[in-house]
Protein backbone atom coordinates (compact mmCIF):
# COMPACT_ATOMS: atom_id res chain seq x y z
CA UNK A 1 0.00 0.00 0.00
CA UNK A 2 1.21 3.32 -0.81
CA UNK A 3 2.25 5.74 2.38
CA UNK A 4 0.13 8.25 2.97
CA UNK A 5 2.94 11.01 1.65
CA UNK A 6 3.66 13.04 5.49
CA UNK A 7 6.90 13.81 6.61
CA UNK A 8 7.89 14.46 10.38
CA UNK A 9 7.46 18.62 10.80
CA UNK A 10 7.36 19.36 14.31
CA UNK A 11 7.56 17.74 17.94
CA UNK A 12 6.08 18.99 21.39
CA UNK A 13 7.86 17.48 24.74
CA UNK A 14 6.88 18.28 28.06
CA UNK A 15 9.02 18.65 30.95
CA UNK A 16 9.52 20.22 34.24
CA UNK A 17 12.38 22.00 33.47
CA UNK A 18 11.40 23.02 29.67
CA UNK A 19 13.44 25.84 29.47
CA UNK A 20 16.62 24.07 30.76
CA UNK A 21 16.08 21.28 27.76
CA UNK A 22 15.30 23.73 25.26
CA UNK A 23 19.12 25.64 25.66
CA UNK A 24 20.11 22.15 25.75
CA UNK A 25 19.04 21.63 22.13
CA UNK A 26 19.49 25.04 21.10
CA UNK A 27 23.62 24.27 21.78
CA UNK A 28 23.44 20.88 20.11
CA UNK A 29 21.79 21.61 17.69
CA UNK A 30 22.82 24.93 16.51
CA UNK A 31 18.87 26.11 16.73
CA UNK A 32 17.22 29.39 17.44
CA UNK A 33 15.50 29.57 20.87
CA UNK A 34 12.52 31.81 21.11
CA UNK A 35 10.74 32.22 24.60
CA UNK A 36 6.91 32.31 24.62
CA UNK A 37 5.70 32.43 27.87
CA UNK A 38 5.91 29.07 29.19
CA UNK A 39 6.94 27.58 25.90
CA UNK A 40 9.95 27.37 24.56
CA UNK A 41 10.72 26.74 20.70
CA UNK A 42 13.69 25.26 19.11
CA UNK A 43 14.11 26.14 15.52
CA UNK A 44 16.18 26.65 12.60
CA UNK A 45 14.86 25.75 9.13
CA UNK A 46 13.69 22.02 8.95
CA UNK A 47 13.88 21.78 12.72
CA UNK A 48 11.20 22.59 15.07
CA UNK A 49 11.08 21.11 18.68
CA UNK A 50 9.00 22.67 21.15
CA UNK A 51 9.09 22.19 25.26
CA UNK A 52 6.09 23.48 27.48
CA UNK A 53 5.67 22.85 31.25
CA UNK A 54 4.64 19.38 31.80
CA UNK A 55 5.81 15.64 33.46
CA UNK A 56 9.21 14.91 32.53
CA UNK A 57 10.39 12.95 29.54
CA UNK A 58 6.60 12.69 27.79
CA UNK A 59 5.70 13.42 24.39
CA UNK A 60 2.52 16.08 23.82
CA UNK A 61 2.11 16.74 20.20
CA UNK A 62 3.32 15.16 17.08
CA UNK A 63 3.46 17.52 13.41
CA UNK A 64 3.21 15.92 10.01
CA UNK A 65 3.34 18.31 6.66
CA UNK A 66 2.29 17.27 3.61
CA UNK A 67 4.21 17.52 0.64
CA UNK A 68 0.93 17.95 -2.00
CA UNK A 69 -2.37 18.72 -0.97
CA UNK A 70 -4.39 15.58 -3.21
CA UNK A 71 -2.41 13.48 -0.47
CA UNK A 72 -3.68 15.62 2.61
CA UNK A 73 -7.35 15.86 1.82
CA UNK A 74 -7.50 12.35 0.45
CA UNK A 75 -6.08 11.29 3.68
CA UNK A 76 -8.52 13.27 5.59
CA UNK A 77 -11.26 11.93 4.03
CA UNK A 78 -9.98 8.54 4.63
CA UNK A 79 -9.60 9.04 8.59
CA UNK A 80 -13.23 10.58 9.41
CA UNK A 81 -14.26 7.42 8.38
CA UNK A 82 -11.73 6.06 11.20
CA UNK A 83 -11.59 8.22 14.26
CA UNK A 84 -12.69 11.54 14.94
CA UNK A 85 -11.07 14.33 14.41
CA UNK A 86 -10.54 17.91 14.36
CA UNK A 87 -10.71 20.39 11.66
CA UNK A 88 -8.70 23.24 12.79
CA UNK A 89 -8.94 24.97 8.78
CA UNK A 90 -8.84 23.75 5.19
CA UNK A 91 -5.10 23.12 5.82
CA UNK A 92 -4.61 21.23 9.15
CA UNK A 93 -6.38 18.88 11.27
CA UNK A 94 -5.63 16.81 14.69
CA UNK A 95 -6.29 13.61 16.41
CA UNK A 96 -5.51 11.45 19.50
CA UNK A 97 -3.54 8.50 19.71
CA UNK A 98 -4.46 6.11 22.44
CA UNK A 99 -1.54 7.34 24.83
CA UNK A 100 -2.98 10.91 24.49
CA UNK A 101 -0.80 12.34 21.99
CA UNK A 102 -2.16 15.14 19.81
CA UNK A 103 -1.08 14.53 16.06
CA UNK A 104 -1.43 17.20 13.92
CA UNK A 105 -1.56 16.96 9.79
CA UNK A 106 -1.15 19.87 7.75
CA UNK A 107 -0.65 21.51 4.05
CA UNK A 108 1.45 24.59 3.49
CA UNK A 109 1.91 25.05 -0.24
CA UNK A 110 4.76 27.95 0.63
CA UNK A 111 6.74 26.10 2.74
CA UNK A 112 9.86 24.75 1.22
CA UNK A 113 11.21 21.25 1.76
CA UNK A 114 14.64 20.56 1.05
CA UNK A 115 15.29 16.56 1.79
CA UNK A 116 19.08 18.06 1.53
CA UNK A 117 18.87 20.14 4.55
CA UNK A 118 20.82 19.52 7.38
CA UNK A 119 20.22 19.22 10.11
CA UNK A 120 16.75 17.88 8.82
CA UNK A 121 13.87 16.27 11.86
CA UNK A 122 13.07 13.34 10.38
CA UNK A 123 11.67 10.82 12.73
CA UNK A 124 11.49 10.28 16.59
CA UNK A 125 10.49 7.18 18.85
CA UNK A 126 8.67 6.28 21.85
CA UNK A 127 8.92 3.73 24.51
CA UNK A 128 5.41 1.69 25.38
CA UNK A 129 4.15 -0.88 27.44
CA UNK A 130 1.25 -2.00 25.28
CA UNK A 131 3.04 -1.95 21.86
CA UNK A 132 0.80 -4.54 20.25
CA UNK A 133 -2.23 -2.40 20.42
CA UNK A 134 -0.72 1.06 19.55
CA UNK A 135 0.99 -0.53 16.29
CA UNK A 136 -2.32 -1.93 15.37
CA UNK A 137 -3.73 1.77 15.66
CA UNK A 138 -0.89 3.04 13.26
CA UNK A 139 -1.13 0.15 10.89
CA UNK A 140 -4.79 -0.17 10.74
CA UNK A 141 -6.54 2.73 11.85
CA UNK A 142 -3.71 5.95 10.66
CA UNK A 143 -2.79 3.39 7.49
CA UNK A 144 1.06 3.83 8.68
CA UNK A 145 3.26 1.74 6.23
CA UNK A 146 5.54 -0.82 8.59
CA UNK A 147 9.14 -1.00 7.65
CA UNK A 148 10.19 -3.41 10.09
CA UNK A 149 9.33 -5.15 13.26
CA UNK A 150 11.12 -7.13 15.79
CA UNK A 151 10.76 -10.37 17.58
CA UNK A 152 12.12 -11.49 20.62
CA UNK A 153 12.74 -15.58 21.43
CA UNK A 154 8.64 -16.03 22.39
CA UNK A 155 7.32 -14.38 19.39
CA UNK A 156 6.64 -11.29 21.06
CA UNK A 157 6.47 -7.54 18.85
CA UNK A 158 9.33 -5.65 20.99
CA UNK A 159 10.27 -3.28 18.60
CA UNK A 160 8.25 -1.61 15.14
CA UNK A 161 9.82 0.82 12.77
CA UNK A 162 7.26 3.18 10.72
CA UNK A 163 7.24 5.18 7.72
CA UNK A 164 5.29 8.00 6.09
CA UNK A 165 6.76 8.72 3.31
CA UNK A 166 9.75 6.73 1.22
CA UNK A 167 12.19 7.17 4.42
CA UNK A 168 12.86 4.10 6.91
CA UNK A 169 10.90 5.40 9.42
CA UNK A 170 9.99 8.78 10.53
CA UNK A 171 8.06 6.91 14.10
CA UNK A 172 9.25 4.21 15.98
CA UNK A 173 7.85 2.04 19.03
CA UNK A 174 9.66 0.13 21.55
CA UNK A 175 8.32 -2.29 23.86
CA UNK A 176 9.33 -1.38 27.28
CA UNK A 177 7.80 -1.37 31.10
CA UNK A 178 6.90 2.27 31.10
CA UNK A 179 5.11 5.01 28.58
CA UNK A 180 7.89 7.66 27.43
CA UNK A 181 9.54 9.21 25.02
CA UNK A 182 12.76 7.76 23.93
CA UNK A 183 14.53 9.97 21.11
CA UNK A 184 14.02 12.32 18.34
CA UNK A 185 16.20 12.27 15.19
CA UNK A 186 17.76 14.81 12.87
CA UNK A 187 19.44 13.50 9.45
CA UNK A 188 22.53 15.20 8.11
CA UNK A 189 23.76 14.69 4.80
CA UNK A 190 26.52 12.02 5.11
CA UNK A 191 28.81 9.93 7.35
CA UNK A 192 31.51 12.81 7.10
CA UNK A 193 29.02 15.54 8.51
CA UNK A 194 27.93 13.33 11.49
CA UNK A 195 32.19 13.50 12.46
CA UNK A 196 31.64 17.09 12.14
CA UNK A 197 28.48 17.07 14.34
CA UNK A 198 30.38 14.94 17.18
CA UNK A 199 33.26 17.32 17.31
CA UNK A 200 30.64 20.36 17.65
CA UNK A 201 29.73 18.12 20.47
CA UNK A 202 32.98 17.74 21.76
CA UNK A 203 33.64 21.49 21.24
CA UNK A 204 30.02 21.77 23.50
CA UNK A 205 30.97 19.46 26.57
CA UNK A 206 28.10 17.41 24.98
CA UNK A 207 29.01 13.58 25.81
CA UNK A 208 27.50 10.99 23.76
CA UNK A 209 25.53 8.37 25.36
CA UNK A 210 25.05 6.00 22.33
CA UNK A 211 27.12 5.43 19.49
CA UNK A 212 29.06 6.11 16.91
CA UNK A 213 27.54 3.30 15.64
CA UNK A 214 24.95 1.45 12.62
CA UNK A 215 21.49 0.53 13.03
CA UNK A 216 19.69 -2.42 11.58
CA UNK A 217 16.48 -1.45 11.06
CA UNK A 218 17.20 1.37 8.53
CA UNK A 219 20.41 0.83 8.41
CA UNK A 220 21.49 4.40 9.36
CA UNK A 221 24.67 5.31 10.96
CA UNK A 222 24.38 7.39 14.05
CA UNK A 223 25.14 8.74 17.49
CA UNK A 224 22.93 9.84 20.74
CA UNK A 225 22.99 12.35 23.02
CA UNK A 226 21.06 12.47 26.26
CA UNK A 227 19.17 15.45 28.23
CA UNK A 228 18.54 15.93 31.74
CA UNK A 229 15.09 14.39 31.34
CA UNK A 230 16.53 11.01 29.99
CA UNK A 231 15.26 12.02 26.58
CA UNK A 232 17.77 11.37 23.91
CA UNK A 233 18.57 13.40 20.85
CA UNK A 234 19.94 11.66 17.99
CA UNK A 235 22.25 12.79 14.82
CA UNK A 236 21.72 10.45 11.70
CA UNK A 237 22.82 9.80 8.23
CA UNK A 238 21.71 7.69 5.11
CA UNK A 239 18.35 6.31 6.38
CA UNK A 240 17.21 3.52 3.78
CA UNK A 241 14.79 4.98 1.35
CA UNK A 242 12.08 2.61 0.87
CA UNK A 243 10.04 1.46 -2.36
CA UNK A 244 5.93 1.75 -2.21
CA UNK A 245 5.03 -2.38 -1.75
CA UNK A 246 8.66 -2.99 0.17
CA UNK A 247 7.95 -6.06 2.44
CA UNK A 248 8.23 -5.80 5.94
CA UNK A 249 11.26 -6.81 7.63
CA UNK A 250 11.58 -8.86 10.54
CA UNK A 251 15.01 -8.50 12.98
CA UNK A 252 15.52 -10.66 16.18
CA UNK A 253 15.41 -8.63 19.53
CA UNK A 254 19.54 -8.75 19.90
CA UNK A 255 21.73 -5.81 20.64
CA UNK A 256 23.15 -6.05 17.30
CA UNK A 257 19.72 -5.55 15.45
CA UNK A 258 19.88 -2.06 17.39
CA UNK A 259 23.51 -1.17 16.75
CA UNK A 260 25.44 -3.66 13.75
CA UNK A 261 28.72 -2.70 15.63
CA UNK A 262 28.12 -3.17 19.17
CA UNK A 263 26.76 -1.84 22.23
CA UNK A 264 23.29 -1.05 22.20
CA UNK A 265 20.61 0.05 24.79
CA UNK A 266 17.79 -2.09 24.81
CA UNK A 267 14.67 -1.25 26.06
CA UNK A 268 12.85 -4.11 27.49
Amino acid sequence: MKEIGARLKKLTLSSKTPEELAEFYAQAYKLDLLKLDNQFICQKEQVILEFIPGESGQLSCIDYIFNNYSDFENYRLYLKEKIEINNISDNEFTITNPLGHNIGFSFNEHERFNPNESPRLQHFGIRAVDIDSLSEFYEHTLRFTISDRVYNEQQELTAIFIRTDQEHHSFAIFKSPINRFDHFSCEVRDWAEMKTWADHMAQNSIELAWGIGRHGPGNDTFFMIKDSDGNMGEISAELEQCSSGRPVGIWKHHPLTLNQWGVAIMRC
